[in-house]
Order: structure tokens, then sequence, then C-alpha cells
């Protein structure tokens, strides 16, 4: 039993410092030995639990983006689908601002990902983002009417998440352009508000064109 015990120890400590030095580096410029220095664990703790460094990468990713997800909460069906919108963009936007966590894995490794995409978490993302993403769409249908065709949704909702995608790539602590350089939940809000209200308007003008 302790060897059990000690074992998935060893791999959690593996994964919890991939994710913070994967998120620090990206994949190519982080090395397994430093990983493995800081988790003060032996290299050969890699290749017997995850298998090689493509397997750690896409295990640490997986954690990450399972813990960005894990305090989703759906909004209620019965809401009007413009609040089941707000509530949605809210939830996507304070955790890529890291507003409800410390750690901000998520936001710097996708970050890393966009930059150069490595192809090896294409499988994993479908896995856990596409069930979100259609809950997305299904909100944007109800918003539209049963006329939109199902591009025109479509294009909405890569509107939508490409409008909250863009604060990945802005340094936390330098939002000049809303007349501060520092993030607070009151300028978060304010993101959260707009992006919400421009994302109504615009599913509506598009019914309407």
């Amino acid at each position: 039993m302790a060897k059990r015990k000690d074992g998935k120890e060893t791999r959690r400590k593996l994964l919890d410092t991939a994710c913070e030095v994967f998120a620090e580096k990206g994949f190519q410029a982080a090395k397994v030995t430093e990983i493995c220095r800081r988790a003060g664990v032996n290299v050969a703790a890699v290749s017997y639990y995850f298998g090689d460094k493509e397997s750690l990468y896409t295990s640490a990713w997986r954690q990450t983006v399972e813990d960005f997800l894990s305090s989703d909460i759906p909004p209620p069906e019965d809401l009007p689908p413009e609040e089941r919108l707000f509530i949605t963009i809210r939830s996507i936007i304070r955790k890529i601002l890291s507003i409800d966590t410390d750690k901000g894995y998520f936001r710097r490794l996708e970050m890393m990902e966009m930059a150069n995409p490595t192809g090896l978490v294409d499988n994993a993302w479908k896995e856990l983002i596409g069930p979100r993403q259609q809950k997305l769409l299904k909100i944007i249908r109800d918003i539209m009417g049963p006329a939109a065709s199902e591009n025109a949704v479509r294009l909405c909702g890569m509107s939508i998440i490409n409008q909250c995608r863009g604060y990945i790539l802005m340094q936390k602590n330098r939002l000049a352009f809303l007349e501060s350089e520092e993030l607070t939940p009151e300028k978060a809000d304010q993101i959260i508000e707009h992006i919400s209200r421009f994302s109504i308007a615009g599913i509506k003008g598009v019914c309407n064109s």
C-alpha cells in the first residue's frame, strides 16, 4: 500500500511540475530534466509513468484544462438565452484572466500552443472543449431562432470565442486601453459586460440582415 501511495504522489508531483514548466517555456523549450529536478524525482520516472515527453505534455495539458473547467456551473436552462450567454461568457473570461485562480496555467499553455502549435493536444481539445462549444452553439441558436443557418450559428460562436481568446494574449497588468494598468475584478466585469452586449447585438444583427 505504501509503495502504491508513493507512486501516486510521484506521478502527481511530476504532472503538477510539468504544468508549471510547460506553461513557462512551452513544449519545445521545456526540458524533462528540469521538470524532474523541480519535482525532486529521478528522470526515469517520466518514462515509467508517462512514456515520453510528448505523453507528459499531453497529460499536463489535459490536467490544466480539466482544472480550468472544473468550476464550470452550466447556466440554468430555464433562463432566457441572453442571460445564459452572459453567464457563459463571464465564466470563460474570469478563467482566462485568472480571476478565480492563482496559477493561470491554462492561459499560458494555450498562448504557447497558439504561438507554436504542437498538434499533440488536438484530440484532448475536442474531447474536453467540444461539448462546451456545443452548449454555446445551442444558446446562440436559441437567440437566433429556428430559421438561422448552421453556418451563421457557428460563425457567431467563433466570433464570441475569439473575443474571449484575445485576452489570452494580453498581459494581465497591461490594460492601458481601459485607462488602467492593473486588472481588477471591476475591470474584468466591464470586459464581461462589453463582450456580452456586443455579442448579443451582433447575433441579433445577423438575424435581421
